[in-house]
C-alpha cells in the first residue's frame, strides 16, 4: 500500500513540474504552428523563433493581431489577451521538454 501511495505521490509531482500547454494553443495556433503550415514557425523549433524574438515580445504581438503572412489577424484567437499571446508565444518558442 505504501508504494502504491509512493508512485502517486511521484506522478503527482511530475505532473505539477512538466509545463502545460496553453488550452488557447490548442484551439487556435496548434492548427498551423504544430506543422508548420504556411510556413508558420514550428512549435518548439528554437532556431526559427530565435529571429522572430529577437524583434521584441510587444513586435510579436503586434504581428499576431494585425496578421502576418498566411496568419489571420489575432492568429484565430481574437478573445486573447496580451498577457495569453505572450504565453502562447513563450511556450511555441521553448525547446520541447
Amino acid at each position: 500500500m505504501k508504494k502504491f501511495f509512493a508512485v502517486v505521490l511521484i506522478c503527482s509531482a511530475v505532473g505539477a513540474i512538466a509545463a502545460p500547454v496553453p488550452a488557447k494553443y490548442q484551439a487556435s495556433c496548434s492548427a498551423c504552428h504544430s506543422s508548420g503550415a504556411a510556413g508558420a514557425p514550428k512549435t518548439h523549433d528554437v532556431a526559427a523563433w530565435q529571429p522572430r524574438l529577437e524583434k521584441g515580445m510587444p513586435a510579436l504581438i503586434l504581428s499576431v493581431k494585425n496578421g502576418l503572412g498566411a496568419m489571420p489577424p489575432t492568429g484565430l484567437c481574437a478573445g486573447c489577451t496580451d498577457e495569453e499571446y505572450t504565453a502562447m508565444i513563450t511556450f511555441m518558442a521553448a525547446p520541447a521538454d
